[in-house]
């Protein structure tokens, strides 16, 4: 069979990223252009400024990636963008972007869903084996399902509220540590002990996620000891609070274990780049004789080489996006 590469897209959020992924799972070229930098100076992205830095660099770094390939536009079988969910003014920059490129260069057009890219990261290290029980943890998704195949999921839980990792900047916000806060309070929680007795977010007997009381529980921890001149212990409260964020993660990935029978955790989204979170979940699936997918650390964050690899099964199955091809800012995991 003829090699397939494909030009993916991405830029759902503050990345400018380009890629050439061949067969869905070799890396040809990466090019990930952050602006994270720029965005810590408010606490956060500011979308705005994420949509006019994208449409500034996106040309740019189209080149750069086709520099590292040696190769050209003409040389690729298709072009994949992701188009949700995320920042619409983001989005929108990378789908007029792949619409133009696939105009011109008469290349079928690709339409990702980012989550399920999270999810395909795995499959430039590894294969994907089926089916195997799916944890999206992202800033803006908290979701667990069962993929029964390529693009077959079936949903068993979400969050109701807030996403673990907006959950994690928001502490860490609180807590005086900049943005991005993830790996801010997962080295603090690193020298802290579990010393703050926090109420778990939803211990029931659902597949459901929630982090907003847990995150208000936080804030309002620290204010009242603010107000009573009393000190914050920063690392402490840090590991406090990751441990039992990444517990409620724990809870319902072992009842997902115990109830499906499936012996297969693919970890995705973001949040993946937490040492705790991956030690946690080893510990998990070891106990469970269980195999864990944990991409390495360049795929764990937002990059366009998962969205050519999620993009593969799609072109395999002829399914292709004409023009009309719009982005969203939500989405759950369906195609």
């Amino acid at each position: 069979m003829k090699d397939v590469y494909i030009l993916a897209v991405e830029t759902t959020c503050d990345e400018t990223s380009i890629a050439i992924v061949k067969n869905g799972h070799d890396v040809v070229a990466l090019t990930i252009l952050t602006q994270m930098d720029e965005h810590a100076l408010y606490g956060g992205v500011v979308p705005e400024i994420a949509s006019r830095r994208h449409t500034e660099n996106i040309t740019m770094v189209l080149e750069e990636t086709l520099k590292k390939a040696n190769m050209s536009v003409n040389d690729v079988d298709a072009i994949a963008v992701s188009y949700k969910p995320g920042l619409l003014g983001s989005l929108l920059v990378g789908v007029e972007f792949a619409k133009t490129l696939s105009f011109v260069y008469k290349k079928p057009l690709i339409g990702v869903n980012h989550l399920i890219g999270h999810i395909y990261a795995n499959n430039l290290e590894d294969n994907l084996e089926f089916p195997v029980i799916a944890l999206v943890v992202s800033g803006g998704h908290t979701e667990l399902s069962i993929m029964h195949n390529d693009y077959e999921f079936e949903m068993l839980g979400c969050t109701m509220d807030d996403a673990i990792g907006e959950a994690y900047d928001k502490v860490a916000r609180v807590l005086g540590y900049p943005y991005p806060g993830g790996p801010h309070i997962d080295k603090a929680a690193a020298l802290g002990k579990d010393t703050y007795k926090l109420t778990k977010p939803v211990d029931d007997d659902t597949y459901n996620f929630s982090y907003s009381g847990l995150k208000s529980q936080i804030i309002n921890l620290v204010n009242t000891e603010k107000m009573k001149n009393n000190e914050i212990r920063k690392e402490d409260l840090a590991c406090s609070f990751q441990n039992i964020a990444v517990d409620e993660l724990e809870r319902k990935v072992e009842k997902a274990f115990n109830e499906t029978g499936i012996k297969r955790l693919v970890i995705a989204g973001g949040v993946s780049a937490n040492s705790y979170l991956k030690e946690q979940m080893k510990v998990l699936c070891d106990k469970h004789e269980a195999k864990l997918y944990i991409p390495r650390l360049l795929y764990c964050t937002d990059n366009a080489a998962m969205i050519g690899a999620a993009a593969y099964p799609l072109f395999l199955k002829k399914e292709f996006k004409d023009l009309s091809l719009n982005p969203s800012s939500h989405s759950d995991l369906e195609q």
